[in-house]
């Protein structure tokens, strides 16, 4: 893989982190003892949504809601594939009042819109690659899910089980990078889901602990530009390898929460 590369405008649906704070742990990134700074989420938050508008792709804003400090991550919102948006049905109760609110966006905004039935947190655990949907399970989503992702979508989906609870999300382990092309910590999945990355995408770029531990998988690419922690060390390299321009950003603040770029972003994919 590699060569001659560009990038695609996208669509992406952010919320602005108006109540971002840590006052509980769902999560093993989240500790309500250690200090937060709303002002220092919101300014890393802005730097992300102005790089993306900068790099010419479109950004819409779901209003942020009082006591749903987790609502900055957008990605676990819902899936959109094809026009169709899934909205997330969370496992924790913590989150449970941000449904309703990307319910309302979606209906509001002309997009063909259901509520899952099974627990489902959205693109943090469904990444779609072009073809198929690779859905994760382990933490929150239910493997009941893969199957409501399959019939709303009308897409084939593979599951993948998510083993080390610090990447509770499939988002957090494996980014796609263009259609049929991820990167991916293998550590983060059981050996069978090990066994079927390696087969489906033989020249994936594999990341190892350290950089996974920064979330340096929690990106977002574009085709060509993959917006990647400014703490990933080997990664860049191994992005400009196979001709993609890597673009730091800190987002650390928002990391205490359990979330980085990739969290922060939920793409909006029209109806073909």
């Amino acid at each position: 893989m590699g060569g001659k590369r560009s990038s695609r405008p996208r669509h992406y649906l952010m919320c602005e982190p108006t109540f971002f704070e840590v006052t509980y742990s769902i999560n093993p990134w989240m500790d309500p003892s250690r200090p937060t700074s709303n002002a220092r989420g919101l300014s890393q938050w802005k730097t992300l949504h102005d790089l993306l508008v900068e790099l010419g792709h479109t950004v819409d804003l779901v209003e942020p809601v009082a006591g749903l400090p987790d609502m900055v991550y957008s990605a676990n919102g819902a899936t959109v594939v094809d026009g169709r948006a899934l909205v997330a049905r969370f496992r924790h109760e913590q989150r449970e009042g941000e449904s309703p609110a990307y319910l309302d966006w979606f209906r509001v905004h002309g997009w063909e819109t259901r509520q899952a039935e099974r627990v489902n947190e959205g693109e943090g655990d469904f990444l779609y690659t072009g073809d198929v949907v690779l859905a994760g399970t382990g933490f929150r989503s239910a493997p009941e899910a893969h199957d409501e992702i399959r019939e709303f979508f009308g897409v084939p989906v593979v599951a993948l089980t998510l083993v080390d609870p610090r990447y509770y999300h499939l988002d957090t382990a494996l980014a796609v990078l263009d259609d049929n092309e991820v990167m991916y910590h293998p550590e983060a999945f059981s050996p069978e889901s090990r066994e079927v990355l390696a087969e489906r995408f033989p020249d994936a770029i594999v990341a190892d602990a350290e950089d996974a531990a920064v979330f340096g998988l929690n990106a977002v690419s574009d085709g060509l530009h993959v917006i990647v922690p400014e703490q990933a060390k080997r990664l860049p390299g191994q992005l400009r390898e196979r001709g993609f321009v890597p673009v730091g950003i800190d987002m650390t603040e928002l990391l205490k929460g359990g979330g980085g770029a990739k969290c922060c972003t939920l793409e909006l994919r029209p109806a073909r």
